[in-house]
C-alpha cells in the first residue's frame, strides 16, 4: 500500500508518522512519500519519520521529494496537509480583522475567507495532477477551511473525504471521562467543519444509551474549562459545542483577548523554529512532547481510520463509523444536498455515507444555515475571484453582516493576499 502526504514537510507530519508507525496492522504501508516544495523542512521531517518507523519496527520505506506528480503516483490514497502562504499568511489572517473590530482566525470570519481564498484554487491543481496520473486514488483532506475546500474537491469529481481531529478529540475526552474504551463512544456529532455541536454521546454505536446529561452533570466544568466557555451555556443547551463556536457565542471577549497578545501563528511560528531544530537531532527518533502543543491531537489515528476504511481495511478503533465532512444528500433536510456537512458516516471502499441524524434543533440549524451560505459564496469568490464576489462572501458571514464592515475587511483582504490572488 502506497500513500502520500503533500505537505509532508509540516512540523505536523510526525505525529502522522507515529500513528502509521503504531497502527501498521490496520493500514499496512508499504512506501510512504512526503511531498513538499520546501527541500530543507522535508529532509529534517524525512529524517526523522525513517526514524520513528525504525524505532517502532515498521519495514515500509519513506520517501522524500519535492515532484508532485512522482510523489502520487500509484498512490493509494493522497493526504492534503498544506498551508498556502505558510505562518506569515496565517499571521495576517490573524490580525487584520482585528482592525475592524472582528475575530483574526484562520478558519473562519474574515481571515477564514482569506485562506480559502489562497488555499483552493493550489489544492484544485493538486487534486487534478493526482486524477491525471493516478484516477482510483482518495483524497484526504485535513486542509483548512475543510468544509470549502472538501466541497470544492467533491464539486470538481475528485474522490475526497474531508477530515478534522475535533470529534476525536472530543471522544478520547468523553472516554476517559467515563472509563471506557473510546471505539465503545459513538458521537451524534452534528454541524458544519468548526461549526459542530455534539447533541449526544451514546455508549456502544448509534443506538446505544445517550450518556451526555451525565457527562455534562459530572465533568461540565472541565469541559467548559477546555472550550474556555461558561459552563452555563452547555447546562442550558445540554449539548457541548465544539471550541470554534467561542468565536460566535463570545464574539466580543474573544476579539478583546487577541487584541491583547501575540497571535498564534507568531507563537506557531516560534514553536516550529524550535520544533526543526528538534528534528535535526540524529538521535531523535520519536516525536518530541512539543509537538503535542502544537496542535492537531489524534490527527493520526483519525487519519490512519479513514484510510483503512476507505482502503477496504478495517479502521483501527473496529467502527465502520468516523465522523468526516461529506455531501450533505439528505442527512440534513434543511441544507442544500451538495452542502458538505461534518458528521457521522459509514467509511467503506465507496466512500463516506452519512448516518441518519435526528431533528436539528432551530438554534443550530440557523447558523448552520447561515454560515452554508456564506460558504456558497466563498467558494464561488475562491474560483471566480473579484472583488464583488468577495464583499458578497464576508457580508453574508455571521461575523461580519454589515455592509461597511464588509467594505473595509475586503479591502484588506485583498491588500494582504493580492500575492496570492491571480485575479487581484
Amino acid at each position: 500500500m502506497k500513500l502520500a502526504v503533500v505537505g509532508g514537510g509540516s512540523t505536523y507530519t510526525p505525529e502522522l508518522i507515529d500513528g502509521f508507525a503504531r497502527m501498521r496492522d490496520t493500514l499496512p504501508i508499504t512506501e510512504l512519500v512526503l511531498v513538499d516544495p520546501a527541500a530543507d523542512r522535508l529532509e529534517l521531517v524525512g529524517g526523522l519519520a525513517r526514524r520513528i518507523f525504525a524505532r517502532q519496527g515498521h519495514d515500509g520505506r519513506i520517501v522524500t521529494t519535492g515532484d508532485l506528480d512522482s510523489g502520487v503516483e500509484g498512490a493509494d490514497a493522497v493526504l492534503l496537509q498544506l498551508r498556502v502562504g505558510g505562518q506569515a499568511a496565517r499571521d495576517q489572517d490573524e490580525t487584520w480583522p482585528l482592525e475592524c473590530g472582528c475575530v483574526g482566525q484562520e478558519t473562519t470570519g474574515a481571515g477564514g475567507l482569506a485562506k480559502a481564498l489562497r488555499t483552493v484554487p493550489v489544492v484544485l491543481d493538486i487534486a487534478e495532477r493526482v486524477r491525471r496520473g493516478n484516477p482510483d486514488a482518495w483524497i484526504i483532506d485535513f486542509t483548512n477551511p475543510v468544509g470549502i475546500v472538501t466541497r470544492a474537491l467533491l464539486q470538481a469529481g475528485h474522490k475526497a473525504v474531508g477530515l478534522c481531529n475535533v470529534a476525536i478529540g472530543f471522544q478520547r475526552k468523553f472516554a476517559r471521562f467515563l472509563g471506557v474504551d473510546p471505539s465503545d463512544v459513538h458521537l451524534d456529532h452534528v454541524g458544519l467543519n468548526h461549526l459542530t455541536w455534539e447533541i449526544a454521546v451514546r455508549l456502544g454505536g448509534p443506538q446505544g444509551e445517550n450518556v451526555l446529561p451525565r457527562l455534562l452533570a459530572e465533568h461540565g466544568a472541565a469541559l467548559a474549562d477546555d472550550l474556555r466557555l461558561p459552563s452555563a451555556p452547555m447546562d442550558r443547551l445540554g449539548v457541548v459545542p465544539s471550541y470554534y463556536l467561542r468565536y460566535f457565542y463570545a464574539h466580543d471577549e474573544v476579539v478583546r483577548e487577541l487584541g491583547s497578545k501575540p497571535s498564534r501563528a507568531a507563537e506557531v511560528a516560534a514553536m516550529e523554529r524550535e520544533l526543526l531544530a528538534m528534528y535535526g537531532d540524529p538521535t531523535l527518533d520519536e516525536k518530541p512532547a512539543l509537538l503535542g502543543k502544537r496542535g492537531g491531537a489524534f490527527y493520526s489515528e483519525a487519519a490512519v481510520d479513514l484510510a483503512a476504511g476507505l482502503l477496504g481495511g478495517r479502521p483501527g478503533a473496529g467502527s465502520p463509523y468516523q465522523v468526516v465532512n461529506t455531501y450533505n444528500n439528505g442527512t440534513l433536510p434543511f441544507l442544500p444536498d451538495d452542502a458538505v456537512v461534518e458528521v457521522q458516516a459509514a467509511i467503506g471502499a465507496r466512500g463516506a455515507a452519512p448516518l441518519p441524524v435526528a431533528a436539528v434543533d432551530p438554534l443550530y440549524a440557523g447558523l448552520i444555515s447561515h454560515v452554508t451560505a456564506y460558504e456558497d459564496l466563498a467558494l464561488e469568490a475562491a474560483l471566480r475571484g473579484g472583488r464583488d464576489r468577495v464583499f458578497k462572501a464576508l457580508l453574508a458571514h455571521p461575523l461580519v453582516g454589515q455592509y461597511t464592515l464588509a467594505d473595509r475587511l475586503t479591502d484588506r483582504l485583498i491588500a494582504h493576499n493580492r500575492e496570492h490572488l491571480a485575479w487581484a
